[in-house]
């Protein structure tokens, strides 16, 4: 890791307190919602471990909707809350579309949820 990386990661604790540092404040509060809205369901739970966990870090939605006793348009809709909530990204090539994480956004969640070091446990 470079320097420069250390100094953004440094930059974004700063701006963007943990939840369990510091109160959030409404908007932000909003903004969380909305990603944990989209992982409160187990569907939608299970395309992002689908296309997070993907070999090659992309999958066709051909691929996920065949994994599921769900419709096309039901398994399109929580892919669009996933994109929604700035969990996932995807691309059209031709006739399919293909889903890959943006992993910014788990990147933030975890260092939302995480434990400052050396506090203790209650």
């Amino acid at each position: 890791m470079s320097k420069q990386e250390l100094e953004v990661l440094g930059e974004a604790e700063a701006c963007c307190p943990g939840l369990l540092t510091a109160p959030l404040d409404a908007d932000r509060a909003v903004e969380l919602a909305r990603v944990f809205k989209a992982l409160g369901d187990p569907i939608r739970l299970r395309l992002l471990s689908m296309i997070a966990s993907r070999a090659g870090g992309e999958i066709c939605v051909c691929d996920l909707t065949s994994a599921f006793d769900l419709s096309q348009p039901t398994i399109s809709h929580h892919l669009k809350l996933l994109r929604q909530a700035g969990l996932i990204d995807c691309e059209r090539r031709g006739t399919w579309v293909y889903y890959w994480l943006l992993p910014e956004m788990t990147d933030r969640l975890a260092g939302i949820l995480t434990r400052p070091a050396g506090q203790p446990v209650r």
